[in-house]
């Protein structure tokens, strides 16, 4: 049991920095081409990635995901639509500011969730709103200077990490009725296809913007959509819930890490304290789950 729980721990935190990683990858692809094209490409290729799973999975319980169908229900297209939201309000926000700070923004999304689901009768612990406190007042310090307003970015991405939070709460409802890889690839593709068509309307296309992005492009389609969810996925099968909670909060401070090694991002001593206060709410408002189900240590 210890050797599985710290294969999943192992596996959690991977996938927190992978995806604290995407933050860095997703700025810099926008040095050459627009927001919606970035995203139109990565969910691609992050649909793309699943397909194998899918059909490894389609072989292994055919008859069952044939009755599911749930690539053809809607709650795949609804799922998909809220991707395509929250992952717009977080991509035209890394436009205005920086990998650290947008990961430690989104990452309020896990207090954000057990507040939203109050709404559908789900009770709140008291950890959560004083975790909602801290978080708050985090997030004062790390975007509002007292000399000039909120950077309109940080106000995108705040507003992305609530739709993420509406996002988690859907996938929920849905994945106890769904096939969890075949509901990931319909929204991957949903969203892709969404941010393509915007791209097509509202931005310039370049191939040669596409190509001096391809790293950055491989890294959030392949790794940060692809890698990173099945790594989720296998890791939350054998995990504490407190565990996945915890760790998964580590994805902003690997963003913070990846905006200062690779773009020279810099923190003042002010937004660093802002970034621990928010660190420290989103651990508090997970810290019910430690009650839930006791850690074991054999």
């Amino acid at each position: 049991m210890k050797t599985r729980t710290l294969r999943s721990d192992f596996l959690l935190l991977l996938t927190a920095l992978i995806w604290g990683m995407g933050f860095v990858a997703q700025r810099a692809g926008m040095a050459h081409i627009g927001p919606f094209l970035f995203n139109g490409l990565r969910f691609g290729l992050g649909a793309l990635c699943l397909l194998p799973l899918l059909h490894r999975r389609r072989k292994q319980n055919a008859v069952a995901l044939l009755r599911q169908r749930p690539l053809l229900r809607p709650g795949g297209f609804v799922a998909g639509l809220v991707l395509f939201a929250g992952a717009t309000l977080q991509q035209v926000g890394l436009v205005y500011t920086t990998a650290g700070k947008a990961g430690f923004i989104t990452g309020l999304y896990v207090v954000f969730v057990p507040i939203l689901g109050m709404l559908f009768g789900q009770q709140t612990a008291r950890g959560t709103w004083l975790g909602a406190v801290l978080a708050t007042a985090g997030l004062y310090l790390l975007s509002f200077t007292g000399t000039v307003p909120i950077n309109p970015g940080d106000l995108l991405v705040l507003a992305g990490a609530l739709v993420w939070a509406g996002h988690v709460l859907i996938i929920d409802r849905l994945v106890s009725r769904l096939d969890a890889i075949a509901l990931a690839l319909r929204q991957f593709a949903i969203c892709s296809l969404l941010s393509l068509l915007v791209a097509l309307v509202a931005e310039p296309l370049s191939v040669e913007g596409v190509y001096r992005a391809a790293i950055p492009i491989l890294y959030a389609g392949l790794l940060s959509v692809g890698i990173g969810f099945t790594l989720q996925v296998v890791a939350q099968r054998e995990a504490h819930p407190a565990h996945a909670a915890i760790i998964m909060s580590l994805e902003a401070a690997f963003a913070a890490l990846g905006g200062w090694l690779l773009l020279g991002e810099i923190l003042s001593r002010r937004e660093l304290l802002g970034c621990l206060l928010m660190l420290l709410g989103m651990f508090l408002s997970q810290a019910h789950l430690l009650k839930k189900t006791p850690v074991e240590l054999r």
